[in-house]
């Protein structure tokens, strides 16, 4: 028969070790967008600076309650068998990185279709499976034992099955209302976006069904292995999605497309040729140069006022002209001599 260690703790390991692992993504892609985006709104630095402080509270707190049973207790298998309050705090502080996840996902769904809808439904979702993780914290907190975790199996599923529902809520919104405008550029944003929340979407939603589908089939506690590294999977989807922009930005606060992001990666040369006397050249760089080349063409004008009638033309005298050696010259007449 597998010790407790084995049946309880063995997932509790191998989940915080996903944890940690997805913990060091997520330093690496707060320390990229801190280095990349500085020109974002402040209100966006301090959710993002919110969501890692969470994160390391996370961890921090998986760290300390993996420690304290085998390593404090180590000898004490009555102590494996029970959760402390560390543990507890795990469902309510993965709940909160979710919920502030899809409220920033709805936020954008808002941003680029514009669906009221929609919204209030992402949000709607994303309220309720924080209260779920909220009241399994609080279940834990009441029933500590690992084993008797399916007393409360009913929270539970509010709170995961809430959560997968608002992850492919948003993902269909974004798919249901962008749509190609026939402009290259722009349906390359657009097709980047679907990509990215197809992507990452599926990943939690899928991460939070197996979650639930284990805890509500085995009392093992295999369910962990998905469970504890749920919360670094939200917030490093949307760390994804904010450092993955290239043409598709927020930071102007209308969710516009600004020409810093457009011409960060891209440099293009365009040849544009303006009537006969003017050829301009663009260079397309960050800073944008343009290149006036103007050519001008000599033309004699003679003033309308001072020119002589036909009359007056045909009163003038004449010389007639010869050709000499290839070059002309006025021939002799009577009236030069």
């Amino acid at each position: 028969m597998p010790s407790p260690a084995a049946i309880t703790y063995g997932p509790i390991f191998v989940g915080v070790v996903f944890n940690i692992l997805l913990y060091g993504i997520m330093i690496t892609q707060t320390f990229l967008y801190f280095t990349v985006y500085k020109k974002d709104r402040l209100w966006m630095k301090l959710f993002v600076a919110l969501l890692f402080i969470c994160d390391t509270v996370n961890c921090a707190f998986d760290i300390t309650f993996l420690y304290v049973p085998l390593v404090n207790n180590f000898g004490n298998p009555s102590s494996l068998m029970y959760a402390s309050w560390v543990f507890a705090t795990d469902p309510v502080m993965t709940a909160l990185i979710g919920s502030l996840t899809q409220c920033f996902f709805a936020w954008r769904v808002n941003v680029l279709t514009h669906s009221i809808p929609a919204v209030i439904f992402i949000a709607f979702c994303a309220l309720v499976q924080f209260c779920g993780g909220l009241g399994t914290s609080i279940a834990v907190g009441m029933i500590p034992e690992f084993v008797h975790f399916q007393k409360f199996e009913v929270i539970v599923i509010v709170w995961l099955a809430f959560s997968a529902v608002a992850d492919c809520a948003i993902t269909i919104a974004l798919v249901w209302h962008l749509h190609k405008t026939g402009f290259a550029a722009t349906d390359d944003i657009v097709n980047r976006i679907i990509r990215l929340t197809v992507q990452t979407g599926l990943v939690t939603a899928l991460c939070a069904v197996v979650d639930l589908v284990l805890f509500l089939a085995t009392p093992s506690g295999l369910h962990l292995v998905f469970n504890l590294p749920l919360s670094k999977l939200y917030t490093n989807s949307l760390m994804s999605s904010l450092n993955s922009r290239a043409g598709w930005r927020y930071g102007t606060g209308n969710g516009e497309t600004t020409t810093d992001d457009m011409t960060r990666t891209d440099r293009n040369k365009h040849l544009n040729v303006r009537g006969e006397t003017t050829r301009r050249v663009s260079m397309m760089t960050p800073n944008q140069v343009y290149i006036d080349v103007e050519s001008h063409e000599m033309v004699d004008v003679i003033d309308s006022k001072a020119r002589p009638s036909d009359s007056e033309m045909e009163d003038l005298p004449t010389r007639p002209y010869i050709e000499k050696g290839g070059k002309l010259s006025a021939a002799a007449t009577a009236e030069s001599l």
